[in-house]
């Protein structure tokens, strides 16, 4: 299941955070900030859904990120290279290395990476 911008946003707060009370998502949004009713749709939303945990302190809700950012976004970056570059990694580097405006450091400590990954393999 996915989340939808809106939602990915309030999520990445959270996971910053790792545990939070409406009072401190307000705080984490710029100027306008949103409605307390949209966080609170947003977190009943990312609850149903399983991504939002909470443990009650009286009146309030302390929320808790029940996925981890790194499992998220490797399944979204997974989905990406299904659906966009025919299930191919290689593609997908060769697009992103190609298209992206990465410095010549930048692909020299991606080579590293890769060079690593294979020496682990």
């Amino acid at each position: 299941m996915k989340l939808s911008k809106s939602e990915e946003e309030l999520m990445s707060h959270l996971w910053k955070r790792e545990k939070a009370f409406m009072k401190d998502f307000l705080a984490d949004y710029p100027e306008p900030k949103p409605a307390t009713t949209t966080i609170a749709t947003l977190l009943k939303r990312m609850t149903d859904k399983g991504f939002v945990g909470y443990s009650l302190f009286g009146k309030s809700r302390q929320y808790y990120p029940l996925v981890e950012k790194s499992a998220y976004f490797s399944k979204h970056v997974n989905g990406i290279i299904k659906n966009f570059f025919n299930d191919s990694a290689s593609q997908f580097a060769s697009f992103f290395t190609k298209e992206t405006e990465l410095t010549k450091t930048e692909l020299e400590e991606l080579r590293k990476i890769i060079d690593q990954q294979i020496k682990d393999k």
